[in-house]
C-alpha cells in the first residue's frame, strides 16, 4: 500500500544516526533491509494464508460469488468447523489484528505527511488527534449507520482497495528518482540493475492495478454517463503519471546539471 512506502521512509528518517560516518550508515541500512524484508515476509505469508484457504475451500463452488467480509467467517466455520479452535474466533481475530495495523501505520503515515511532505508544523498531540480522526470517524460512522450485512459494503471496501491501489505510482516513481540520483544518495546510490529492477516491477503493478480498476468497475459500475466520466478520470489519471515521470526526470536532470555546475 502506497502509504506504507511513506512511513518506511519516515521512520528511517526518525532514528539518530551519524550521517557522517559512512560506516554507521552502512550498518543502518543493513538493519533497516532486515526489518523491512521481515515485515514483507511475514505479510506475504498472512496473505499467501488467506488466499490458500479460501481457494482451497470455495473456488468453484457455488459460495465463491457470495463470500465477503461479513459472512466469510460463518462459511469457513461451516466449511472446517470446530476442530481445535472455532474458525469463526480465528477469522474475527485475524480481521481486528488487519484493522489494528491498517489504523495504526496509516495514521502515523498520514502524520508524516503533515509534518514532512505539507509542512504543517502542529503539536504532536494535534496531529496526532487530525490523522487518527481522518481514519476512525469514517469507520464509526459507517459501523454505526450503516447496515453491515448489505453487500453494497463489500462494494465499499473493494473501492477503498482499488482507490488505495492507483495511489501506488505517486509513492513508487518518486522514490525510485530519488534513490537513483547519485547527487542525493551518493555511495549509496541504487546500481543499475536495481534501478531497472525496480521500474520494471513498478510498471508491473500498475499495469496490474490498471487492469484491475477497468475489470472492477466494468462489472460494478452502470449508465453510460457513468462510464464515460470513468473514462474521462482515467484518462487524467494515466496523464498525471506521465507527467509525474516526465517532471521527475526534468528535476533530476536540472539537479545533476547544477550540482555539476557548482563542483
Amino acid at each position: 500500500m502506497p502509504h506504507n512506502v511513506f512511513l518506511h521512509s519516515a521512520l528511517v528518517q526518525s532514528r539518530k544516526i551519524d550521517t557522517k560516518k559512512k560506516s554507521r550508515v552502512q550498518e543502518a541500512v543493513y538493519y533497516y533491509n532486515i526489518e523491512s524484508i521481515l515485515a514483507l515476509i511475514i505479510s506475504f505469508f498472512i496473505n499467501i494464508c488467506v488466499t490458500t484457504v479460501f481457494a482451497k475451500g470455495f473456488y468453484g463452488s457455488e459460495q465463491a460469488d457470495n463470500i465477503g467480509l461479513e459472512n466469510a467467517g460463518q462459511y469457513l466455520q461451516e466449511k472446517y468447523g470446530t476442530a481445535l479452535f472455532p474458525v469463526l474466533y480465528i477469522w474475527a481475530i485475524g480481521l481486528l489484528a488487519s484493522g489494528q495495523s491498517s489504523t495504526i501505520t496509516g495514521t502515523y503515515a498520514g502524520q508524516f505527511v503533515m509534518g514532512g511532505f505539507l509542512n504543517l508544523r502542529l503539536k504532536k498531540w494535534l496531529r496526532a488527534v487530525i490523522t487518527r480522526s481522518f481514519a476512525i470517524i469514517p469507520t464509526m460512522i459507517v459501523a454505526l449507520f450503516f447496515d453491515t450485512e448489505d453487500p453494497t459494503m463489500d462494494v465499499l471496501n473493494e473501492s477503498l482497495n482499488v482507490l488505495q491501489s492507483i495511489q501506488i505510482p505517486f509513492a513508487l516513481i518518486p522514490l525510485i528518482t530519488l534513490v537513483s540520483s547519485e547527487q542525493l544518495m551518493g555511495s549509496f546510490v541504487v546500481g543499475p540493475i536495481t534501478k531497472v529492477i525496480s521500474w520494471i516491477v513498478t510498471i508491473f503493478l500498475m499495469l496490474i492495478n490498471g487492469y484491475l480498476i477497468l475489470s472492477f468497475y466494468t462489472e460494478e459500475v452502470r449508465g453510460a454517463v457513468v462510464r464515460s466520466s470513468l473514462c474521462v478520470v482515467l484518462a487524467v489519471y494515466l496523464a498525471f503519471i506521465v507527467y509525474l515521470i516526465l517532471r521527475n526526470t526534468t528535476q533530476y536532470s536540472r539537479l545533476r546539471s547544477s550540482v555539476s555546475k557548482s563542483s
